[in-house]
């Protein structure tokens, strides 16, 4: 039987009591009883134990996402200063987009200790941002080729309001399955949480805009540009993104058998996804320096 829009398994292996997948936040506390989840056969991620019953799950995730909005302040204050640049502020979007998924991360892969329906909430948004902050990173991949003057209210107005529309959509399918108002995402409540609408958003939508994204710029980079360097802060980028996407999918269980719940894998994932945005950041800097070839009238490059 097919394996497409399954969540059980990879829910069971992100921890038990706290799953570091915000998609799994949605089955968990929809089906929990008597606080006992519903993938009872994997690790049971703890980490902290407060008073009350209560945990804090992955410390180290949060600490990370703490960092990672102030160095996404930070890259924002630095985009500010880049006046000539091109894609300044579509840039800056993008890494608006990463800071609503840092804040989210912090309630629902750091487990930090919520109410059910108030974790369901910051995964449904978690969610909703990760679609839509990907779009937006693609955006900026056609950013360079100047079809549209960048900064400019059309420029913004598309990138920004195609985002809000993904995010619209994509979050009220994470809410409605996890609230279950219309009734229409039950089955996907029930074992093996076969949930193919959030499973192609989550999974697989961003990893066509990241691709997308990479094929553009790599295009720009050597075929406008004429360079290679800039290539290797990119391929930086992509590479550590999915070092993080290893942590979380398919080391994570063993990280977590192997501290006895303590942490697993989403720690690492926090980690290698802010090193992946920095190096995206980076690779914006370095080709729109001022010292790049111009091309000849009508051409499109970054400046």
């Amino acid at each position: 039987m097919s394996q497409y829009g399954k969540w059980h398994d990879f829910c069971r292996d992100s921890g038990s009591r706290f799953a570091t997948i915000p998609v799994c936040n949605l089955f968990d506390e929809s089906q929990a009883r008597g606080g006992q989840s519903p993938w009872y056969d994997g690790c049971n991620l703890e980490g902290i134990h407060l008073s009350n019953d209560r945990y804090l799950a992955n410390l180290g995730s949060i600490l990370i996402d703490g960092i990672a909005i102030l160095v996404s302040l930070f890259l924002l204050w630095k985009s500010d200063r880049k006046k000539a640049a091109v894609g300044r502020r579509e840039m800056q979007i993008f890494l608006f987009g990463f800071i609503v998924i840092e804040i989210c991360e912090i309630f629902t892969v750091g487990g930090f200790p919520l109410d059910g329906g108030v974790r369901r909430a910051f995964s449904a948004v978690h969610i909703a941002a990760v679609v839509a902050t990907l779009w937006i990173l693609m955006m900026n991949g056609a950013v360079g080729y100047q079809l549209i003057d960048d900064g400019t209210p059309l420029s913004m107005g598309l990138i920004f309001g195609s985002a809000v529309a993904l995010f619209i959509g994509t979050g009220y399918i994470a809410l409605d399955t996890g609230f279950s108002w219309t009734g229409y995402w039950n089955s996907s409540l029930a074992e093996p949480n076969q949930a193919y609408a959030l499973y192609t958003l989550y999974l697989l939508v961003p990893l066509v805009f990241l691709f997308v994204y990479f094929v553009l710029e790599t295009v720009l980079v050597l075929k406008v540009l004429g360079e290679v360097r800039p290539m290797l802060f990119l391929v930086a980028a992509m590479l550590l993104f999915a070092i993080g996407q290893i942590f979380q999918f398919v080391i994570s269980v063993h990280i977590c058998n192997g501290t006895n719940g303590k942490i697993n894998g989403g720690l690492f994932e926090s980690l290698f996804t802010l090193l992946s945005v920095i190096m995206i950041w980076v690779f914006w800097s370095s080709i729109t320096e001022d010292d790049w070839p111009m091309p000849p009238p009508g051409g499109s490059t970054y400046t």
